[in-house]
């Protein structure tokens, strides 16, 4: 494998999980109150093995551990979230937003156009070669964000 590709992507991995006053002062450093909404929604992208989740999966999610949180509350939460800087929004083919916390980290991904599951992934030539193309162009490349599509080659792609 080249050693300039990197997939970050560790299903089996659980991401490492914060404490309660962690994400308590997580959410004062960034300007919010530390609701137990917001500190709900923060420990569920903490523990869970998936880590890019839309507004439906976490209310499920939140239902499923008996949580009385609402849909709307879930939205909200999540548009405070990324507004302060703790999660980032993505919007993959297919029209939902999804959400993954912003770890500091800068990476691509690679998604199933017929599961959804999304594989994250970070190529140093890949990186190089996008900031030559904006220069080349005349543009100072600022942000970025790429998402290649295709179909699961893993046998345990939930669409074979």
């Amino acid at each position: 494998m080249n050693p300039n590709h990197r997939l970050l992507h560790r299903p089996s991995a659980k991401p490492m999980s914060k404490t309660i006053p962690d994400n308590i002062q997580e959410l004062k450093t960034n300007g919010l109150k530390a609701t137990i909404p917001r500190i709900k929604v923060l420990q569920l992208f903490q523990q869970s093995e998936q880590r890019h989740l839309s507004a439906e999966d976490l209310f499920k999610l939140l239902l499923s551990n008996g949580s009385e949180i609402g849909l709307a509350t879930v939205y909200r939460v999540l548009l405070q979230l990324e507004q302060a800087g703790l999660l980032e929004r993505h919007h993959f083919e297919g029209g939902r937003s999804v959400f993954e916390l912003n770890e500091g980290q800068h990476h691509d991904h690679l998604v199933c156009i017929k599961c959804g599951r999304v594989e994250e992934f970070y190529d140093e030539d890949i990186e190089r070669r996008q900031k030559t193309v904006a220069e080349g162009r005349g543009f100072q490349l600022q942000a970025h964000e790429l998402a290649l599509y295709g179909i699961c080659a893993k046998p345990e792609c939930q669409a074979r």
